[in-house]
Parts: structure tokens; C-alpha cells; sequence
């Protein structure tokens, strides 16, 4: 049995199918406040096993005031990742004290064995279980549905846009998605970028490939809707009811010109209200690797200013 796809420290795929996660350190929950909130873990479909974790900020006073929500997925290439791993932890929790928000981070089903769409359909899954327990779930009887904002990182920003036009097209979805911020998203085409095509590039080339190839359908290409935003079939109509958008890139990330790309499609498509964010000198998702430096703090108290203005 050999290996036949590698993610060195994080994943092994082998010849038979099987496969092998190596997970970083994980953090537990604590449903006593620590550090300005708590956090407990839900399920949100048992037979799929789709889990989330809950942030609650301490809010002083009476507990009557509601409090928007932040719907959160992990990236790691749809095949790795979690809510439980501890630099996710720390990023959201802070985030939802900064921002006075819950926030739901979801676990959805990881490729290759559960590949695309199943990870954007457990996703949207997490919107109806908003829905149904936000009357029934203590942690929840703060939240207003009618504020909801999609947000997530690489593989996560990518699964913001698809859970997005989902819910625009679910009339009868009673949450209000009113904003989304992407942050270093995981795009990709069969036509190579500039940056794709430059000196340097092959390492990260083949690891982008080697993710999509695990992730697409078998017999797609990176030409997929999912992979590639220019081929999904999207009308002019709902471009215009498309929520806010707010795009983060890295300046040191191999993927910002793929998001400054998704920003501009967007603006082209007429959007109203997209904005590009660059944090610069910083590589992909150093949010969740150095969650508690200066230039995290920095963009926990951009995401915050753009839910109180949406």
C-alpha cells in the first residue's frame, strides 16, 4: 500500500483509498467563561455527523439584547481541518467578544471521502439547524437569525460563496444572510494565472492541484463550479440580491491573486457592496496559526466593523 497523495504533517492518502489525518493540537470547550466567553460543541446531523461549535460572548447586564451571528467554516483543502483545532478556537472565540456576536463554527464531511458538494450542502444544512433550534437552544435564545453573516478561510471561503447563493435561492430559509467575509479563499481554473505560470511556483501549483483533485467529483476538473466561480450559473438578477462582501487577502499568500480575482468578478457582476481588505506581510490564514498577534487582533476588528455596518 503507498502513498499516493501527501500533505506532509497534515494528510496521507494511500492506494487502497484509505486515509490518514494528522491533526494539530485541539482545544477543548468550556461551558464556564474564559477569556470573555464560552463555548460548547452541538451536532448538527447526527447521521452525517455535521458538528459545530458555539461561542458565546460574556454580554454584562440582562441578557435581552440580541446578538448578530457569525456562521464560520474551517478551510484546509475541504480534505482537513476543524473547529476544535486550537488556533480556530482562539480566532473565533476572541472574535465573538470583539464583535459581540455567537458565533457557529460548523465541521462539515471532508473529501476525498465525502467530496464536492457534499461539503457546501452540510454547510448549508447548518443554516436550517440555526433556524430550527434558535427557539429551542439556550446558548442560541440571543440570536437574531435576521443578522446572520457567512464567514471562513481558504476552503471555507470558498464555501461561504456556494452556501450563499444557496440561501439566496432557499426562499423559505428564515435566516437573513446579511454579509460575507471570505478570508484568503481557495479558488482555482484549469487556465493557469500569471502567478501560476511564474518561476517559483510548482511546490504551490501541485498542492493546490493535488487538493482539488482530491475534492472535485470524479471526472471533474478545476474548470468545477466549485473550483472555478466564472462557470457556475448565476443570474444577473441574483447577482444584484447577492449579499455584502467583503474579500481578505494576504500580501504574502500564493492564493491572494485568486481572491483579488473573486473580488473583481464580483464588482463586474455588479454586486453592490464588495471591498477588498489586503493585510500585508502575512501568508495564508495566519489568523489560525498566530491567532493572538497584533495583525489578527487587526482583522477581527475589521470583520466586527463590517457586521455593525451591514
Amino acid at each position: 500500500m503507498s502513498i499516493v497523495a501527501e500533505a506532509p504533517n497534515y494528510l496521507q492518502v494511500f492506494s487502497d483509498g484509505s486515509v490518514k489525518r494528522f491533526a494539530p493540537e485541539v482545544a477543548p470547550t468550556s461551558e464556564e467563561s474564559s477569556g470573555g466567553y464560552k463555548s460548547k460543541d452541538v451536532i448538527i446531523d447526527p447521521p452525517k455527523a455535521i458538528t459545530g461549535r458555539i461561542f458565546l460572548p460574556d454580554i454584562p447586564g440582562p441578557c435581552t439584547s440580541s446578538l448578530p451571528v457569525l456562521v464560520y467554516f474551517h478551510g484546509g483543502g475541504f480534505c482537513i481541518g476543524s473547529t476544535t483545532w486550537l488556533g480556530y478556537h482562539h480566532f473565533l472565540g476572541d472574535f465573538s467578544v470583539v464583535s459581540h456576536s455567537i458565533v457557529l463554527s460548523v465541521d462539515y464531511r471532508l473529501a476525498p471521502e465525502h467530496r464536492l458538494p457534499i461539503a457546501y450542502d452540510d454547510c448549508y444544512s447548518s443554516l436550517e439547524w440555526l433556524c430550527s433550534q434558535v427557539s429551542n437552544e439556550p446558548w442560541l435564545k440571543q440570536a437574531d437569525i435576521s443578522r446572520v453573516f457567512l464567514s471562513g478561510d481558504s476552503a471555507g471561503g470558498n464555501i461561504v460563496h456556494q452556501v450563499a447563493i444557496k440561501a439566496m435561492r432557499k426562499e423559505t430559509l428564515r435566516v437573513k444572510v446579511k454579509g460575507l467575509l471570505l478570508m484568503h479563499t481557495f479558488f482555482g481554473s484549469e487556465e493557469r494565472t500569471e502567478k501560476e505560470r511564474a518561476d517559483g511556483a510548482t511546490g504551490y501549483v501541485a498542492m493546490n492541484d493535488m487538493f482539488w483533485k482530491l475534492s472535485v467529483p470524479d471526472g471533474s476538473n478545476r474548470d468545477y463550479f466549485g473550483c472555478n466561480f466564472e462557470k457556475q450559473e448565476v443570474s444577473e438578477a441574483e447577482w444584484r440580491e447577492f449579499p455584502a462582501v467583503t474579500v481578505y487577502v494576504a500580501g504574502l499568500d500564493f492564493l491572494k491573486e485568486r481572491g483579488v480575482m473573486y473580488a473583481k468578478f464580483l464588482q463586474r457582476k455588479e454586486v453592490k457592496r464588495v471591498k477588498l481588505v489586503e493585510t500585508e506581510n502575512k501568508s495564508h490564514v495566519f489568523h489560525v496559526f498566530h491567532p493572538k498577534s497584533e495583525a489578527t487582533c487587526s482583522l477581527q476588528r475589521q470583520m466586527s466593523e463590517f457586521m455593525k455596518n451591514n
